[in-house]
């Protein structure tokens, strides 16, 4: 049951941490002048901060959550890396698919932006390195049953 909920969870997260990089990364850019190094609208700029920095603990969590099920970060870490591998393969396909999906505007520009530079890529990486401990994909009973079988004793030093 818990991999069936972390799936669902997964499945969830994926539109909403590629949507939410894309639309924090648009709104940062039009918040500031390169050009004359200065912050043109600071409510957007902090709007958008506050949105990447919900995004980045989002998925905190999710790489550091022992408890959660490690499908909860396989299914984005799979779709952001296969988004980006077929960049990589076929870029005019990849790049037309944002403006295939709702919703459009400013957001689709942010899209193929994280995608072509990588930050996907790097997202999925990160985010597919917790599927790897076995600890995770075992029940938290497991653990407690491992303890109660072979309970851990610390010895002192020097006793």
């Amino acid at each position: 049951m818990r991999h069936a909920f972390g799936f669902l969870l997964g499945v969830l997260l994926t539109p909403a941490l590629t949507y939410g990089t894309a639309w924090g990364y648009v709104q940062a850019g039009r918040s500031f002048d390169g050009s004359g190094q200065a912050i043109t609208d600071h409510t957007r700029m902090y709007g958008s901060f506050a949105l990447l920095a919900a995004v980045g603990l989002v998925v905190g969590v999710i790489i550091v959550a022992r408890w959660a099920s490690p499908l909860v970060s396989l299914v984005p870490a799979l779709a952001l890396l296969g988004l980006s591998v077929s960049f990589l393969v076929d870029p005019g396909s990849v790049l037309d698919l944002p403006g295939r999906l709702p919703p459009g505007g400013e957001l689709d520009f942010g899209l193929r932006m994280l995608l072509g530079t990588g930050v996907y890529a790097m997202l999925g990486f990160a985010l597919l390195m917790p599927t790897w401990a076995p600890r995770r994909w075992r029940s938290p009973r497991d653990e407690d049953d491992d303890d109660m079988i072979a309970p851990r004793y610390s010895s002192a030093v020097g006793s």
